[in-house]
């Protein structure tokens, strides 16, 4: 496969461009010398500008559950702009889309809408701040809620002995540029870890605002909750009087209809979504009670934004909910299907092959594969000290050049989308073979 043309790109684009890219996860940091340029994508379908044609099982980080270029996506955004792309005011088009989240979602009474799930994020702890007058956040190691500097700590892999003890976690600051101030009353937590949250809740419960938790730990690939753990995150919070906070911006629209509110059985007091809800388009929401919501009421807790309710990525996840809700959530089960089929599939690849021992980890239409000697990657610690990243690119860079479109960090995950179909599941699967044959 040639990709001369992405290499002269490339060159151009490091000139004007920090690292030559938008965002350190598209650069050569991830892809090794360049990135492929995309151009276009169609279905499960991405084009880069050499020609080359991928299976797409990235999804831009999961935004797109219809996958690229959606006939009804086009039709509809097509009409929308010719009447103009964003006017900061009130819309008929929000009013029908919180209409359609709140008849989905069972603890969504009323909707305010952002636009990415960093500012939502931001946007929740200070709500649960403003409602209880505590300071203090609780967070999982390894969980991702946006670059926001409170909750930046502990979610990109470190060296095991610098984590500290799993009753007293080292917070390791994720970037240069915070203050000591921003993080002072953030208390993490490692995830899967009944007791050690018990014990951090009778030592910060009572001080505590919200925990925060995404339902799936969806940055370091995939690592589900043990069962009944998210229950009784929700239990134990709410019994020291803290906000549940449930984060969906990955998981929401993808592993179930309700994402994993509905999956786990859990009812959160606040929940932000974003990714798959504007399939594309950059839009997030804020779902809650009524009594939690109506703090930001006239401004009681500050969240305004000129590019709120976008028109046109509200038109996109109108559009998006009503095609993934026909015949009773048939999208929802389709991209379940696919995902546990490719996952599936994987295992038993990975089952058959000898030399590079892994395992396969998936939720619905979520999954990663993990290079490990343990049949399980149940926690933060887990991942840090047992999963061989550098394996695991050099085996995704074999997968581009056989037409297979995957992120090559270990810490994200890939997906299915409605358009992929059982013959793309078949070439994937032959892929991931020669891959792994090919792999040093």
């Amino acid at each position: 496969m040639r990709t001369t043309e992405s290499e002269k790109l490339y060159r151009r684009a490091v000139e004007v461009m920090v690292e030559g890219v938008g965002s350190a996860s598209r650069g050569p940091a991830t892809f090794g010398d360049y990135p492929q340029y995309m151009r276009r994508g169609e279905g499960a379908r991405l084009y880069d500008v050499d020609g080359n044609e991928y299976i797409d099982w990235m999804l831009a980080f999961g935004a797109l559950p219809l996958g690229h270029a959606h006939p009804k996506i086009v039709e509809v955004i097509g009409r929308e702009i010719a009447n103009g792309t964003h006017f900061a005011t009130a819309l008929e088009v929000e009013v029908e889309v919180a209409e359609l989240l709140t008849k989905l979602l069972p603890h969504a009474e009323k909707v305010r809408f952002a636009n990415t799930g960093t500012e939502a994020a931001m946007a929740c702890i200070r709500l649960a701040r403003g409602l209880t007058g505590r300071r203090k956040i609780v967070k999982f190691e390894g969980h991702y809620h946006g670059w926001y500097d409170a909750v930046l700590v502990n979610t990109n892999p470190q060296l095991p002995a610098a984590l500290g003890h799993r009753f007293d976690p080292v917070r390791i600051a994720d970037s240069s540029g915070l203050t000591v101030e921003s993080w002072r009353d953030t208390v993490v937590v490692p995830w899967n870890d009944l007791e050690a949250f018990e014990r951090a809740m009778d030592a910060h419960g009572r001080d505590a605002a919200l925990v925060v938790t995404e339902g799936v730990m969806a940055n370091m690939g995939v690592i589900p909750p043990k069962p009944g753990f998210l229950k009784k995150v929700q239990e134990i919070a709410r019994a020291q009087g803290a906000l549940f906070y449930l984060d969906e911006t990955v998981t929401g629209f993808r592993v179930a209809a309700g994402g994993c509110a509905e999956l786990y059985g859990l009812k959160p007091d606040i929940v932000s979504y974003g990714k798959a809800l504007g399939q594309g388009f950059p839009v997030a929401a804020i779902t809650g009670s009524k009594a939690v919501m109506e703090g930001f009421e006239w401004g009681k807790v500050l969240h305004y934004g000129t590019h709120n309710s976008g028109r046109l990525a509200l038109y996109a996840a109108k559009t998006m909910l009503e095609e993934m809700l026909k015949d009773d959530k048939a999208g929802f089960r389709r991209l379940a299907d696919l995902g546990q089929k490719m996952a599936g599939r994987i295992g038993k690849i990975l089952a058959g092959n000898n030399r590079h021992p892994a395992t396969v980890q998936s939720v619905t239409s979520m999954f990663q594969i993990f290079f490990t000697e343990k049949e399980s990657i149940d926690s933060y610690r887990d991942f840090c000290s047992h999963v061989d990243r550098r394996k695991f690119r050099d085996f995704v860079r074999l997968l581009h050049r056989r037409g297979i479109f995957m992120s090559p960090s270990n810490t994200l995950h890939s997906l299915s989308c409605v358009a992929h179909t059982d013959r793309d599941i078949d070439l994937t699967a032959d892929a991931i073979g020669d891959a792994l044959e090919e792999l040093r």
